[in-house]
């Protein structure tokens, strides 16, 4: 199902077919993305059958959200790549069990789909979409050190506001925040 539309790209749910499968592992299972996820339970993806798991994981997070927030695919208009995921969601907090009133926005993009500015134009347009429903910020939280991250936060204009341990298990991350504009 299609969540939101920009000009080159598709958001849109992750499904069980087998192509967006391998392309949840092919993602999920390279080091040099899921070293940026910190603490994520079960990565990097060891196994393809894995990639199942993974969806289920995401779908069973975001059940009763009703769309307004879920990890979606990255799908480029003109040639039907996948590019990577974009989330939205609620943070967990120190306690990983509950979900805080702040909302996170990221972005995990393959290294193929890197430096065309997928990650800004998903990012923007769900950043949008949320501002619209009335949320009053959102922010996104980096690993030390993921520079490709910081920049994507910096372009959408958002605020670094130093390393927090708010959330992921008191996990120390660079914390981006962007208030709605006034309206």
């Amino acid at each position: 199902m299609t969540v939101l539309t920009t000009e080159r790209l598709i958001l849109r749910d992750w499904t069980d077919d087998p192509a967006d499968l391998a392309r949840i592992y092919d993602i999920y299972s390279r080091s040099e993305i899921t070293r940026w996820l910190g603490m994520a339970p079960g990565l990097p993806l060891t196994d393809p059958a894995q990639a199942a798991e993974r969806l289920r994981l995401w779908r069973d997070r975001h059940a009763a959200d009703r769309g307004r927030y879920g990890t979606w695919a990255i799908e480029v208009r003109d040639s039907g790549l996948v590019a990577g995921t974009v989330l939205l969601k609620p943070l967990p907090g120190r306690d990983e069990t509950r979900r805080t009133s702040d909302i996170e926005a990221g972005w995990h993009l393959h290294p193929d789909s890197r430096g065309h500015g997928y990650a800004t134009e998903a990012a923007r347009a769900v950043v949008a979409r949320e501002f619209a429903a009335g949320t009053p910020e959102i922010y996104a939280v980096v690993s030390p050190g993921n520079e490709p991250s910081m920049a994507v936060c910096r372009r959408l204009g958002m605020a670094h506001v130093g390393q927090r341990t708010d959330w992921y298990g008191g996990e120390l991350l660079e914390t981006f925040v962007l208030a709605a504009p006034d309206t």
